[in-house]
């Protein structure tokens, strides 16, 4: 598939692409810095601001589906950042009539208990509670849309870098944890779930988890 992967160089973005030109898909990286990214066979780069959504709709056009790490972690403003640009990337989306967004999501807005999402919890950390927060927020942004075919993927509460083992386990709207009550997942593996939502869709208009 020819795709387009917004956040390209981050933490997860570079997991992404990885795992995408490995299994041999055709990578548009949109991308602040993209001198910053090596050059490998699949893979073009071009510098993209996600602020601005009519410029955006114009790199998207033609592509089978976006895909956005976008974050907005450098920000000031982390989640006031987060939520205009994701915003943009749905309507970019749209009006460049690509069928499809998956989108990385967060672990905060998983339920740790029916009706207690993990970023309400007393113990989530508060240097992440901004991009938490925009998580949970462009996650209702995408269930009040009503044209896209969308899909949103949450990580486990700990995504760190790791094997690529390939296997793992999905969920829903709940976290999931294992047999020591951990949840973790490496970026690799994340990728992997991610992929293959994109080469073999099964989580059409909704969001779901991936952990060990």
């Amino acid at each position: 598939m020819k795709v387009a992967l917004i956040g390209a160089s981050g933490y997860i973005g570079s997991g992404l692409r990885e795992e995408l030109l490995a299994r041999g898909h055709q990578v548009t990286a949109l991308v602040g810095h993209p001198e910053k990214l090596p050059a490998q066979p699949g893979l073009s780069a071009q510098a993209v601001d996600v602020q601005d959504a009519a410029a955006l709709a114009g790199v998207l056009a033609g592509h089978d589906a976006v895909l956005s790490a976008f974050s907005g972690h450098a920000q000031a403003d982390v989640y006031g950042y987060y939520v205009a640009g994701m915003r943009n990337i749905i309507d970019a989306t749209r009006k460049a009539g690509v069928p499809r967004l998956l989108v990385v999501g967060g672990a905060g807005s998983l339920e740790v208990a029916p009706g207690v999402q993990l970023l309400d919890t007393p113990a989530f950390p508060a240097q992440w509670k901004g991009t938490a927060e925009g998580a949970r927020a462009a996650l209702k942004l995408l269930q009040e849309e009503q044209t896209l075919d969308w899909t949103m993927l949450s990580p486990a509460a700990d995504i760190f870098p790791g094997e690529r083992t390939g296997h793992f386990r999905l969920g829903g709207d709940s976290l999931l944890t294992d047999a020591e009550g951990k949840s973790r997942v490496s970026v690799a593996d994340y990728a992997i779930a991610f992929v293959d939502e994109l080469e073999r869709p099964a989580h059409g208009r909704r969001r779901f988890s991936v952990a060990y």
